[in-house]
């Protein structure tokens, strides 16, 4: 149960009555005074040092805060290349070219000298290292569960219309977990396009915020979101690895020698490590401030699917997720399936309506961060509310949506017993 609690005293800004939500630092719901807070209880350690996870949690806070009002009221569409996106495409072609260089240069070690010969020496580690530090292309979680065509018509075909709604190409690929989660993903070296649905979350959906969370999931093969993009990745994963590769690993020699050896290589090693994981960091930090603007357009897409109702819908949904799973696992212990997932969770959406203001606010503290992948749902629902309002394109009706769920009747029943057990 999620507790709403008054706090004595006001704020010193407009003298409302300060307020809390899951006992986190108050603030004020009416100005938001106090709401960009460092709630020390409630935060995970970013790097460990309090003081520097408070400055991190500000300047997270203020980066977050800066985008949303840029964005507020223009153009989300992913045409226009902001500073962001410039400079994580540089950084990631100049990543790339640098593994090629390496590469290159271990080659011509081999191919280019008599062998064998001294020049193996060095060619060995540079190939090595360029395998480390190769690009991944992804793969298909072996975990999900890939549907046909002809096991769930309804699906494919519900997938393909919100496809069309949203200009996006449809997935070469539909799968199903146990997740209460959903994403969607290109894998492989030919970039197959891939949608995963988590059962717990997709049974617990109404009709459409079911078309709401696919015309979210498709607008990413559409959005510009650098981290589902191939020429974009090396900018996510080339330093970090690089790091990881460089970061000294625990000695065991027991010889004076060794030991010295290993000493040395630790004072050589471990700075370079360091200075490629700040820089790692970074990038990073810099690549995910146009990865947010793509959820923006993300959520705009799939309220152009779905329609602007069913899409805030959706997103509070989000602040909720505690309380589905807490519904979903319930059920399914009982031996419920789908249809009493989605009524136990709409009793638990009814409970707790009238707390969703404040945890919209909350939202905005507690999901601002300079590496997170999303904008705080608050802020997403507030950047819907402040665009044009759109009707549905596509409607999904309930009859749909249960025969949807009877195609899928094995695979909800190997969830619900995963979940049970």
């Amino acid at each position: 149960m999620i507790d709403t609690t008054a706090v004595d005293g006001t704020c010193p800004r407009c003298g409302k009555a300060a307020v809390s939500q899951l006992e986190a630092t108050p603030w004020c719901p009416s100005c938001e005074w106090n709401l960009e807070a460092y709630d020390e209880k409630r935060s995970r350690p970013l790097f460990g040092w309090r003081w520097l996870d408070r400055r991190a949690h500000h300047l997270g806070y203020r980066m977050t805060r800066r985008q949303f009002d840029r964005l507020l009221g223009r153009p989300l569409d992913a045409t226009g290349a902001g500073a962001a996106t410039v400079i994580t495409t540089v950084a990631s072609v100049v990543l790339f070219l640098g593994v090629a260089t390496l590469a290159g240069t271990g080659i011509w070690l081999v191919v280019g000298h008599p062998f064998p010969g001294p020049s193996i020496l060095l060619a060995v580690p540079l190939l090595a290292l360029a395998i480390g530090l190769r690009p991944r292309f992804g793969r298909l979680d072996p975990y999900a569960e890939v549907l046909s065509r002809d096991r769930a018509p309804e699906l494919f075909g519900l997938v393909e219309e919100v496809a069309r709604a949203v200009g996006s190409p449809a997935p070469d690929v539909i799968a199903v977990d146990d997740d209460l989660n959903a994403y969607a993903q290109a894998v492989g070296v030919r970039r197959r396009r891939v949608l995963c649905l988590g059962l717990p979350y997709w049974g617990a959906l109404g009709p459409q915020e079911r078309v709401a969370l696919l015309g979210h999931e498709l607008g990413h093969f559409v959005n510009g979101d650098p981290r589902r993009m191939l020429l974009t990745q090396p900018a996510f994963t080339t330093l970090g690895s690089a790091a990881d590769l460089l970061r000294p690993a625990p000695s065991t020699e027991r010889g004076l020698v060794e030991m010295v050896g290993a000493a040395l290589g630790r004072v050589l090693q471990w700075p370079l490590s360091r200075l490629l994981f700040a820089l790692h960091l970074v990038l990073v930090c810099v690549a995910l401030r146009d990865s947010q603007r793509a959820e923006y357009l993300a959520d705009e897409l799939s309220a152009k699917a779905a329609g602007t109702t069913a899409a805030t819908d959706l997103l509070d949904v989000t602040l909720r997720v505690e309380s589905m799973e807490l519904a979903v696992r319930r059920e399914a212990r009982a031996g419920h399936g789908p249809a009493r997932w989605r009524a136990a969770f709409d009793e638990a959406r009814v409970a707790n309506a009238g707390r969703l203001p404040q945890l919209r606010q909350l939202s905005a503290r507690e999901e601002a961060s300079l590496f997170s992948t999303h904008p705080p749902t608050g802020l997403r629902r507030l950047m819907l509310d402040g665009r044009e309002r759109h009707e549905p394109a596509v409607v999904l009706t309930e009859g749909r949506s249960a025969r949807i769920d009877e195609e899928l009747a094995k695979e909800y029943e190997t969830v619900r017993r995963n979940l049970a057990w």
